[in-house]
């Protein structure tokens, strides 16, 4: 597991700090977001998707239905294979919205490609 990335974004005092990795198994995964879970423990919400060898998952941890589709298709969009987008979110105290909360995280993950 390696860490190729990150970005940050705020819109409405949310904060969005998307992270990028190669990893090669579902065990490297989890590893990855339980210890995101201890460094981030204030953090509202850490939503993430993967892709490794044709196996792939999105989780959306409690955020609205579809606003976390982005991370996965981010992935898809790059071509790429053994890769995780992790997502970590603090709330502003704004509700934002299902429209403007999915574009948040599509823009944190498709700025984590940018070269």
């Amino acid at each position: 597991m390696k860490k190729i990335s990150d970005s940050y974004l705020e819109i409405k005092k949310s904060k969005f700090i998307g992270i990028l990795y190669e990893v090669n198994s579902t065990l490297e995964v989890d590893k990855i977001i339980n210890s995101l879970s201890i460094e981030h423990k204030k953090a509202r919400h850490i939503c993430y998707a993967y892709k490794i060898d044709g196996q792939e998952k999105n989780y959306s941890d409690k955020e609205p239905s579809g606003t976390t589709r982005g991370l996965l298709d981010i992935i898809h969009m790059k071509n790429q294979n053994n890769i995780l987008v992790v997502v970590v979110r603090y709330f502003g105290g704004i509700l934002l919205g299902s429209g403007p909360l999915t574009r948040a995280y599509t823009k944190t993950a498709a700025m984590l490609f940018i070269e």
